[in-house]
């Protein structure tokens, strides 16, 4: 019998890095004897020569930022210890300090890939028959460090992908202070990454039922200066308790923000080299309403570990840790509302299937079992999810990416049964999207991917990467990918 093919069919627009979108990072000098040189020199200046070169920083990176001097204030604060015993600077020395220890960082300067998609929570004003729709990406900056950014857009009735005109300045999140920590919650964390020994109990029991980082923090704290300085058993379980602690964390942006001009930059260090591959998803829960989901890997460097972004508006965040065995390596993707009752997660444990499982727990994972292998030659060497599977009438529709020869990555689909996902009814035995001659040269040649896509009426909306470097758009009929599913 004839294979059935199907196709996906490329409408752009097209989106490549943007490097005028540019953040005032800290910048760290090498030691910190250095960093005290550097504060002395400026001290040393005459009031005069301080207001002269502030007036040349301000003029020069005014346009490029919002508040560029309360910035360069804030950054001062953060390195006031260099100061020694001197006196408190003027406000006009502390802008200049801080200006010797600000950078600026362009976050998608290298690149702005690996899309997903989900509606926009405000779709007011929209016209009839589009819909208003939320752009997460992955953008890479100097270092090779992700981060995520975002873009809005409109899909038209006649499923035409519009993007909305990008606004001067971006911006990074503020901690939300005092959030709140369940210590049920977290001792079970704590349990699951194996550090909930006798002292991690013992420093629980000195918790409230719910407490902020600094209860934590305090309590760490008066533990280790009563305790023998040798007893390095007791410091690794403080630091193993303290490090889960800053990775559980909530993050704010000015509701005055735009969408656009937000960028969720590494905060711990987990994330030190990055925060890739964002697989967003509108979940839908019966009690609860909506919340959208995010499952990202967190990077530091050696080592990948999948982790757990939420939010409700796109303005408050928060970040948590993902515990369990089932937890590893890259690609977990969230279903849009449970299945029979519990949570399900698509992942890959070994770098070659896709697998699946099942939680009472968003943030536990236990037990996967192989859901699909590869079959086809163009995913002889591994394949992966796409992003969240998307619920039709006929099945939970699953994107997926396969990578074949000479290490290319093509797009390809595959159907679960809606009450059981357990069982695939239906896959694709040709690629719905491979590189063309115009998208296989980038960071990372002859790739394409993306982390979501998106249902609107009957035809499927593919945000998808190009090579890692750039990102553009796709759509195909819904009944014709569904009947060519064998």
């Amino acid at each position: 019998m004839k294979t059935k093919t199907v196709h996906a069919k490329r409408i752009g627009p097209t989106l490549i890095p943007d490097r005028t979108r540019v953040l005032l990072r800290p910048f760290h000098p090498t030691t910190e004897d250095i960093a005290r040189r550097i504060v002395g020199r400026v001290l040393a200046l005459p009031e005069e020569e301080v207001a002269r070169l502030l007036h040349l920083v301000l003029g020069e990176f005014e346009d490029r930022h919002e508040s560029v001097e309360p910035q360069l204030r804030r950054r001062f604060a953060e390195v006031r210890r260099h100061l020694g015993g001197t006196p408190e600077p003027s406000p006009r020395r502390q802008a200049l300090i801080g200006a010797y220890f600000t950078h600026e960082y362009s976050p998608e300067s290298a690149a702005l890939f690996n899309p997903s998609i989900v509606p926009h929570p405000d779709q007011s004003g929209v016209p009839e028959g589009a819909l208003r729709f939320v752009l997460s990406l992955r953008a890479t900056g100097e270092g090779h460090i992700s981060s995520i950014a975002f873009r809005v857009g409109t899909i038209s009735a006649h499923h035409r992908v519009t993007l909305k005109p990008l606004v001067p300045f971006v911006t990074e999140p503020e901690p939300v202070p005092n959030a709140l920590y369940e210590r049920d919650l977290f001792a079970r964390k704590l349990d699951e990454a194996g550090v909930l020994d006798e002292y991690g109990r013992r420093m629980l029991g000195r918790l409230p039922e719910a407490f902020v980082l600094d209860d934590l923090r305090r309590v760490l704290a008066s533990d280790r200066q009563q305790a023998d300085p040798a007893d390095a058993a007791a410091d690794r379980a403080a630091r193993g308790i303290l490090l889960l602690a800053e990775s559980n964390y909530d993050v704010h942006f000015s509701p005055g923000s735009r969408i656009t001009q937000r960028i969720l930059f590494p905060y711990t260090s987990s994330q030190s080299n990055g925060i890739e591959d964002a697989r967003f998803v509108r979940f839908e829960d019966v009690d609860e309403g909506p919340t959208y989901y995010a499952t990202y890997t967190a990077y530091d460097g050696r080592i990948t570990l999948p982790q757990l972004l939420e939010t409700r508006d796109f303005v408050h965040f928060k970040f948590s840790t993902l515990n369990g065995p089932a937890v590893q390596n890259k690609g977990m993707a969230l279903f849009p509302r449970k299945v029979n009752g519990r949570y399900a997660m698509l992942s890959r444990q070994d770098d070659e299937n896709i697998l699946l499982m099942f939680s009472d727990n968003v943030r536990f994972w236990q037990t996967p079992e192989l859901l699909v292998a590869p079959a086809e030659p163009w995913e002889f060497l591994k394949i992966g999810n796409c992003g969240s599977p998307i619920e039709t009438e006929a099945g939970w529709l699953v994107l997926s990416h396969g990578v074949g020869a000479m290490r290319k990555y093509c797009l390809g689909a595959f159907l679960l049964d809606l009450d059981d996902p357990t069982r695939v009814i239906g896959r694709l035995r040709e690629p719905l999207l491979a590189p063309n001659e115009a998208e296989r040269e980038g960071y990372v040649p002859n790739v394409v991917y993306t982390c979501g896509a998106l249902l609107h009426g009957r035809k499927l909306v593919i945000p998808y990467a190009m090579s890692d470097y750039a990102t553009s758009f796709a759509t195909v009929s819904l009944d014709e990918l569904l009947g060519a599913m064998e």
